[in-house]
């Protein structure tokens, strides 16, 4: 539960291994965070990042396995463990993505599957769970990390663009299915993120750092915010081009 001054105390992130996750957790036990679970496909790789936050401040930080591709039955014993052992889990923090090969899955039925699988749908069924738990313990917040890509996708990226669409979309409704219950939902739009996934690509205009990420979604939570656009001035500029017509869209160099 949320201490004396509001602060975060207890987290479960999903996609522990996220760079914009990880900096978001440095950043919330600095603030007085003390519970951590990072979830990832592959956890044990989550140690170092683990021995970080204890030595910064976190009194507990567990790792536990999480695989998007998992089927719903997994997701939800994964998330009443987690709920049953701590009790109170004030933040779930939706991160887990994969940027995958738009070369290949345009082409590749099972790639596009993969994807879209990973982003979208092993992301819903994680969270639905989390949300009833949020629900009976009468607080909480849901904080989504999506991208400006789900705004309106673009042919150089249409498949990862259109899984985070859904995510995006599902987590929209979602806060507003919830308004009233206790339980918030923050919808978190960065663009370019100079991190591992985007290594070796020509970045964005307005390209941006994990750690500023991280800040901008703390702010946004702090001030009960349903979306964050990281960097803000992207509110503006995808403003524009969610109504660029489509013939002159087509011949954007995007």
């Amino acid at each position: 539960m949320k201490d004396a001054l509001g602060s975060v105390n207890s987290v479960l992130v999903l996609g522990g291994g996220s760079e914009i996750a990880l900096a978001t957790m440095r950043a919330l036990v600095a603030r007085r965070a003390r519970t951590v679970v990072l979830a990832a496909r592959h956890p044990e790789e989550l140690e170092p990042a683990a021995r970080e936050l204890r030595a910064a401040g976190a009194t507990t930080v567990e790792t536990v396995r999480f695989d998007a591709e998992d089927d719903a039955e997994a997701h939800g014993r994964l998330v009443d463990d987690v709920f049953d052992r701590h009790r109170d889990i004030d933040l779930v923090l939706a991160a887990a993505g994969v940027l995958g090969d738009q070369s290949r899955d345009e082409r590749d039925g099972a790639a596009a599957r993969a994807v879209i699988s990973t982003n979208f749908l092993g992301l819903v069924s994680a969270l639905v769970p989390c949300v009833e738990r949020m629900r009976a313990q009468g607080h909480g917040t849901l904080c989504v990390l999506s991208t400006v890509a789900g705004e309106r996708p673009r042919r150089s990226n249409f498949v990862y663009g259109s899984s985070k669409a859904g995510l995006d979309a599902f987590a929209q409704g979602l806060g507003d299915s919830l308004a009233g219950t206790g339980v918030n939902v923050v919808v978190v739009r960065p663009g370019f993120v100079h991190t591992r996934m985007t290594e070796g690509l020509d970045a964005a205009p307005l390209a941006t750092t994990p750690e500023k990420v991280a800040e901008a979604t703390l702010e946004g939570i702090a001030r009960g915010a349903h979306t964050v656009w990281a960097p803000p001035a992207l509110r503006y500029v995808m403003s524009v081009l969610r109504h660029v017509p489509r013939p002159i869209f087509r011949r954007l160099p995007l």
